[in-house]
C-alpha cells in the first residue's frame, strides 16, 4: 500500500483501487490539495482519527474558508454519521484474488453481452457523440457501465456524504478523501446534490459510471440539456461524463486498447509484461499473431500480457489499455474490462487454453512473504497478484530457469 505520510509526489485514488468495491471502480482524480509546496493546509494541520464531531467542525471551518456560506455548510453536514459499514467495506478486497479466467467469466455473461447490445442500440446517438467529441468507443463505455452498476441497476446504497466524511476521518487515506468532501459541498451548491439522500458506492462514487465528486466537478457533462449533471438518472449525462473523464486521463482516439494474440512455441516470455513495449511490427517478427482481425498500425507500441501465464489467454495491450490503470490498479479488473469491451465491439471469446494451476489467496500471501524476504517490493501482503508481485515472480522465474511468464504456480512456491 502506498505510504501516506511522506510527500514525494501526488497521491491518486488509483493507488488504492484494488481495495475498492465492484461499485467503486471507475474513476480517478489527482488529489491536488496535498503537495510538499503547501505543507500548512488545513488537511495537514488536522490529525486523522480522534473525535468525529471535532473533525466535522474542522471540515466546516475549511469549507467556510473556501467561500461556502454558513447556511450551506451547516445544512450539508447536518445529520452526518460515521459509517461502520463503509469502514468494513474498505478493508475487504477478496474479489481481486480470483484469476483472470474465473474473474472474467463471473462478470461477463451472455445476459450482459445481450444487455450491452441493447443499450448500444438504445443510446446510439449518445455513443456516437461520445466518440466524436472525446474519441472513446462505445465498447469501453458499455463495459464499465456494465461492470460498475450493471447498466445503472445497482448504484450502491451507502450515503455518499457519510461515506466520504468517514473515509476522510479514517487514518488509512485521509488526504485522499478529504478533498472529495469539499467537492461534494460544491456539488450540493451547484447541482443540488442532496447530502441526506444521495447514495452510491461505499467509497463515495455516484451514479451509473461511479464518479467521485471531484471528477464530476471536472468532467461532468449535461448531455441531456436539462441544466444539471445527473449521473444517477440520466444515461446521456453519465456516459458523456465517463467519456470526458477517460479523455482527461489520456485516452487516444482511433487507437486500439487490447487484442488477443497467439505466441509461437519457444517464445521468450521474459518480454511479456506491461512494463515492456515493442512495436506491433517487432512483435510480429517474434511470431506474435492476431487470433482474429488485424493488430493495426505496425508502428504502434504495445505490451504482451498473459494474465494466467503462457498457457492461458494472451493479449497485446496498447497505450489506451494502460490509461485504464489510472482508474483502477487491479490488473485482473482492468484486463477483464478491456476484454469485455472488445467482445462488445465484435471480438470472439478468448482461447482459455490450459493454464497451469495458480495459487489461492493464502498461498499467494506465502509467496509474497517469500519474495519480500528476498528483497522484492511486492507492496502489501494481500494475496492479490498485483504489478509488484508479477514483476518479482517474473524475475525469480528467470533466475530459476523457468518460463518467465509472471504467473505464480505451486511449483514456483515450492522452489522458493
Amino acid at each position: 500500500m502506498e505510504r501516506m505520510g511522506s510527500c514525494p509526489r501526488l497521491v491518486t485514488i488509483a493507488m488504492v483501487r484494488n481495495e475498492l468495491s465492484m461499485n467503486a471502480l471507475l474513476r480517478i482524480a489527482f488529489v491536488t490539495s496535498l503537495t510538499c509546496l503547501a505543507p500548512l493546509t488545513v488537511a495537514a494541520q488536522t490529525p486523522c482519527g480522534g473525535s468525529f464531531n471535532a473533525f466535522i467542525a474542522d471540515l466546516k471551518t475549511e469549507a467556510r474558508a473556501k467561500g461556502h456560506s454558513r447556511r450551506t455548510v451547516n445544512t450539508f453536514f447536518d445529520g452526518t454519521q460515521q459509517s461502520a459499514s463503509v469502514l468494513k467495506a474498505d478493508r475487504s478486497q477478496g474479489v481481486f484474488q480470483k484469476p483472470f479466467i474465473d474473474f472474467s467469466r463471473a462478470l461477463i455473461s451472455s445476459n450482459r453481452i445481450n444487455a450491452g447490445a441493447a443499450n448500444a442500440k438504445k443510446w446510439a446517438s449518445t455513443f456516437d457523440r461520445a466518440e466524436r467529441q472525446f474519441g472513446v468507443p462505445r465498447g469501453i463505455l458499455l463495459a464499465f457501465w456494465a461492470f460498475e452498476t450493471d447498466f445503472g441497476a445497482v448504484q450502491g446504497n451507502y450515503n455518499t456524504r457519510d461515506a466520504l466524511v468517514t473515509l476522510a476521518h479514517d487514518c488509512r487515506r485521509p488526504d485522499l478523501f478529504r478533498p472529495q468532501v469539499l467537492a461534494a459541498i460544491e456539488l450540493y451548491e451547484r447541482d443540488g446534490m442532496d447530502p441526506s439522500t444521495t447514495t452510491g458506492a461505499w467509497a463515495g462514487e455516484i451514479g451509473m459510471v461511479q464518479m467521485l465528486p471531484e471528477d464530476i466537478l471536472r468532467n461532468g457533462v449535461d448531455a441531456d440539456g436539462d441544466g444539471r449533471v445527473s449521473l444517477k438518472t440520466s444515461a446521456p449525462d453519465a456516459l458523456m461524463s465517463g467519456a470526458k473523464l477517460l479523455a482527461d486521463l489520456g485516452w487516444k482516439a482511433n487507437q486500439p486498447w487490447l487484442h488477443e494474440v497467439s505466441a509461437p512455441a519457444g517464445f521468450d516470455w521474459s518480454l511479456s509484461g506491461t512494463d515492456k513495449e515493442l512495436t506491433v511490427a517487432d512483435w510480429q517478427k517474434r511470431g506474435i499473431t492476431a487470433r482474429s482481425g488485424s493488430l493495426g498500425n505496425s508502428r504502434l507500441k504495445a505490451s504482451l500480457i498473459a494474465p494466467q501465464g503462457r498457457n492461458g489467454p494472451v493479449f497485446l495491450a496498447y497505450p489506451n489499455f494502460k490509461v485504464l490503470f489510472e482508474w483502477n490498479q487491479s490488473f485482473v479488473y482492468v484486463t477483464a474490462a478491456a476484454y469485455f469491451a472488445t467482445r462488445l465491439s465484435g471480438a470472439p471469446v478468448y482461447d482459455a487454453g490450459n493454464p497451469d494451476a495458480g495459487l489461492d489467496g493464502d498461498r499467494m500471501k506465502a509467496l509474497q512473504n517469500k519474495l519480500a524476504a528476498r528483497g522484492y517490493d511486492v507492496g502489501k501482503i494481500d494475496g492479490i497478484l498485483g504489478a509488484g508481485t508479477r514483476a518479482a515472480v517474473q524475475d525469480v522465474q528467470q533466475k530459476l530457469g523457468m518460463p518467465a511468464d509472471a504467473w505464480p504456480t505451486p511449483e514456483l512456491l515450492d522452489r522458493l
